[in-house]
């Protein structure tokens, strides 16, 4: 009998697995019943079917994805008495096993953050752990960490108990339907999704989800949307039952031994994860793929198999019942594709969960469905937005690689200085040679190879990862201190960077950007782009060159986000964006000998008068045309050169030359952030994100309200009149010995009032510096801070700090304007 299906419907899921049905739910929820969820085969088929059902919430120093996980867990607990479908959840408590002292360090430091957002977790030692799970040897761990709360879920019951929710809210659900293509129109200078074209025939839609799971990738290309998510094979077994094992026994997890325990039928499911993973199907997933397994390499997963199930000793001996290998979708990442597609209006993804798709899918379905009936996420969504993807993920051999080494880092310790080695190089800076032959340690910024610190000519840099000061650490100071007191150089050409020209280039940017920046020629404007509430979407410059002829520069993370918003904006109008990323580079030079040194290579007046603060001139720099700015992300009187590839390896070198007269150095981006962070810079997507008003995040400054509209402006006008219970902040601590890196809990006279975004050394402060976002009870002021005991919470110890809304290094920019003449 054929499938009768409707003509139209205002949302279509794509997708009949845990996040399609949860995003199903929730839409119904909201009131949006006219939706209709299409599944290719039957509910769960792909993935969902064989997902191992674990419940916790232990391990993430993310707030969004805390807040995901803590509303799934307490959503699964009241399902069954909503919809009358049992969800399987059993709160048996949840043990996190630590092999070793830098994972106990590690997990004090997640338990320190997550308990300040409500998680139950308590501390406990081997005897404890052997207590709640008799069947593992405890007595060479560290120690561990027990969630009562967490448990176990079966997946197959909680999708049936979301569609089940999502009927009874009136969204339909017609499985057999392979949804074939997404269907759109020409719309400005994108695309609009108009409906589906199935097996069965075309639906309209005003908006399409992608919740195909590891079919996504494929379904987004025919659209031109990037989805890099990739499956590879998932292992684990099922004993034969084992006396005395109750159901109630907690979960049990032990990373180093690459293994999570659980009891499974009288039995104990043992699962892996291993160190060095493999992907599945790299040139495309079958379609006809149903409740399938995949064939066991046991040849490759003989000696993970053999330590986990060494942990659990009873496990070598019980017998096994069941050994399944299953695929699962990874990113690249190891963060999930969640939210609007840039350049295709009305069309959305939830995909590439990483494993952690059944226990974050309720949050998932909730924020998705508020991002799509009101057009706003409700949580920070920086490091999941699609548009952090680029084109070049999508690569096979990339894929490839990255998803067997991004999979075995999810039970991997993550201690500072760990560095992905698959997927590099994608870019060339035009000087990558010559930060090598200065004995630069290279990591990946967004596929370009940059220099972190630099161990010196004929050195050969070496990191080993650590939560203390490294060896490292005195040429990470040494390049921040001459910066400080001398000048230095570093490579930028990673940043985002497009060309923006045509008649109302500077009508379309300043409607875009809180500042104005279509004043004067030859000015370089900070600014921020704001959405209808006036919270944040893009902090950058825009640099007027010419009447209708803009420079417009982001960092390296933003550069999808930027580049969608920067083609909405512009609209049909006739303005070319120029994409000059990789055709231009851009090197910064600071200091405050940074003025003096660069006059050696130039007739140009450099002189305050004649390049003041904030000014940008084309000049011959050591005979090659560049465009030179005045600004500064250091803090000190600075410079930045941009100009073509070509012509920029002769530039520095020259440059490079000419320092050895006035102390250059060359430094990475370790002293960067420590410099950007001692005078209080921020950087969107790390201490500041979509949840942020523009005054919340200090950058109220930056904010011209009068004489000019622009996106946000009404929502900023009464933002700037309401007091801010909400503000960053910059913390410095009072000792100088401990690190701070991120998420570390602020509280103010023992309660806890925010928490640290972004950190790092503050090397001419004396201790480590941080921005963190915190709220009072009415509104965040001077006298407020100034009455209030201020620690840091490290780990397992509160640590006294000093709190300040002005910068604590040079708080009046005197160095950075400085007025100076050339010696």
């Amino acid at each position: 009998m054929p499938i009768e299906l409707p003509a139209r419907a205002r949302v279509v899921i794509i997708g009949g697995g845990v996040i399609g049905t949860s995003l199903a739910y929730h839409l119904g929820q909201a009131g949006w019943s006219d939706v209709l969820l299409l599944e290719r085969d039957r509910l769960t088929s792909g993935t969902t079917w064989h997902a191992a059902g674990l419940m916790t919430t232990f391990g993430s120093t993310s707030e969004t994805a805390t807040g995901l996980r803590l509303y799934s867990r307490d959503l699964f607990a009241r399902l069954e008495a909503e919809t009358g479908v049992a969800t399987g959840f059993k709160a048996v408590g949840l043990i996190e096993a630590a092999a070793d002292h830098d994972r106990l360090h590690e997990y004090r430091r997640v338990a320190a953050f997550q308990r300040r957002f409500g998680l139950e977790i308590h501390e406990i030692g081997p005897g404890e752990m052997h207590d709640l799970f008799p069947l593992a040897t405890t007595d060479d761990l560290a120690g561990g960490f027990f969630v009562p709360g967490d448990g176990r879920v079966n997946p197959v019951d909680l999708t049936m108990a979301y569609a089940r929710g999502a009927r009874q809210h009136g969204v339909r659900i017609i499985e057999g339907v392979p949804v074939r293509s997404v269907l759109t129109r020409p719309a400005g200078r994108g695309e609009q999704v108009v409906g589906v074209r199935t097996a069965a025939g075309d639906i309209e839609a005003d908006v399409v989800v992608n919740c195909a799971g590891m079919w996504a990738r494929e379904l987004a290309a025919q659209n031109g949307v990037v989805v890099p998510n990739q499956a590879a094979e998932h292992y684990y077994l099922i004993t034969e039952p084992i006396p005395g094992l109750s159901p109630d026994t907690p979960v049990f997890e032990d990373p180093a031994a690459h293994g999570y325990y659980r009891e499974e039928g009288g039995g104990l499911m043992v699962g892996l994860f291993e160190p060095r993973a493999a992907a599945w199907q790299v040139d495309g997933i079958p379609q006809d793929f149903s409740f399938a397994q995949i064939p066991p390499d046991w040849e490759r997963m003989g000696p993970y198999v053999e330590r986990a199930m060494s942990r659990v000793p009873v496990t070598l001996t019980a017998g096994i019942r069941t050994f399944f290998c299953g695929p699962e979708s990874f990113t690249p990442d190891l963060l999930p594709a969640v939210g609007p597609a840039p350049g295709v209006t009305g069309y959305f993804v939830c995909a590439g969960m990483n494993s952690v798709g059944i226990l974050s899918s309720g949050g998932w379905g909730r924020v998705l469905a508020e991002w799509i009936t009101t057009g706003d996420p409700g949580v920070d969504v920086t490091a999941v937005s699609l548009d952090r993807f680029r084109t070049y993920q999508l690569d096979a051999r990339y894929r490839e690689q990255r998803t067997a080494e991004i999979l075995g880092t999810v039970y991997a310790a993550h201690t500072p200085g760990i560095v992905l080695t698959s997927g590099r190089g994608i870019f060339r800076s035009p000087v990558e040679d010559r930060m090598r032959a200065a004995g630069a340690y290279l990591r990946d910024v967004s596929g370009w190879e940059s220099a972190d610190w630099y161990a010196g000519p004929g050195h050969t840099a070496q990191v080993e990862p650590g939560w203390g000061p490294q060896p490292w650490f005195a040429q990470w100071q040494a390049e921040h201190e001459a910066v400080r007191t001398r000048v230095g150089l570093i490579d930028m050409s990673f940043m985002s960077k497009w060309r923006v020209r045509g008649p109302g280039a500077g009508a379309a940017l300043d409607w875009l950007s809180a500042a104005a920046v279509d004043g004067k020629e030859g000015v370089i404007t900070y600014t921020q782009w704001l959405d209808d509430a006036a919270r944040l979407q893009a902090d950058l410059t825009v640099t007027k060159l010419a009447t209708d002829d803009f420079l417009v520069v982001a960092s390296d993370t933003a550069y999808g986000h930027v580049a969608a918003m920067l083609q909405a904006g512009v609209g049909q109008r006739a303005i070319e964006v120029d994409d000059c990323t990789t055709a231009w580079a851009q090197f910064a030079v600071q200091g405050p000998n940074s003025r003096a040194l660069l006059a050696t290579l130039t007739d140009a007046d450099l002189s305050h008068a004649g390049l003041p603060y904030r000014g940008a001139r084309r000049l011959l720099l050591a005979g090659v045309e560049v465009l030179l700015v005045r600004v500064t992300y250091a803090g000190e009187l600075g410079y930045e050169i941009y100009l073509p590839v070509s012509d920029a390896l002769p530039v520095w070198d020259a440059i490079v030359l000419a320092g050895h007269d006035f102390g250059l150095a060359l430094y990475g981006l370790k002293a960067l952030a420590s410099l950007r962070l001692e005078k209080g810079y921020r950087d969107y997507g790390h201490d500041i994100d979509n949840t942020d008003g523009v005054f919340e995040a200090g950058l109220g400054f930056v904010v011209a309200l009068e004489g000019r509209d622009f996106r946000g402006r009404a929502a900023a006008r009464l933002a700037k009149k309401a007091p801010a219970r909400r503000r960053i902040v910059q913390v410095l601590l009072r000792e100088p010995e401990p690190l701070l890196f991120h998420a570390e809990p602020v509280l103010r006279d023992g309660e806890f009032v925010g928490y640290i975004r972004a950190a790092s050394y503050g090397w001419t402060l004396g201790a480590a510096v941080g921005l963190a976002m915190i709220e009072a009870p009415d509104q965040v002021t001077t006298d407020w801070i100034t009455a209030g005991s201020w620690h840091v919470e490290i780990a397992d110890r509160r640590v006294p700090a000093t709190i300040s809304l002005r910068p604590l290094y040079d708080p009046t920019s005197a160095r950075v304007r400085d007025t100076g003449t050339v010696s």
